[in-house]
């Protein structure tokens, strides 16, 4: 996994929690369920990039 992308996509979950948390604290159902869904996708693209690394240390490329 590249440097850009795991700072990305820390990135990406960080503002998911922050917008999920913002929606909590405001009664904003809608807000956090696009917080929680923003971690999520992020949390994905984490196990995504996990795999790719993982097959090329067993493939070497």
């Amino acid at each position: 996994m590249g440097l850009d992308d795991k700072i990305g996509n820390k990135a990406e979950e960080a503002a998911g929690k922050i917008k999920e948390e913002t929606g909590k604290a405001t009664d904003d159902e809608k807000l956090q369920a696009e917080g929680a869904g923003e971690q999520a996708a992020a949390k994905t693209k984490q196990a995504g990039e996990h795999l790719k690394d993982a097959a090329k240390d067993v493939t070497g490329h």
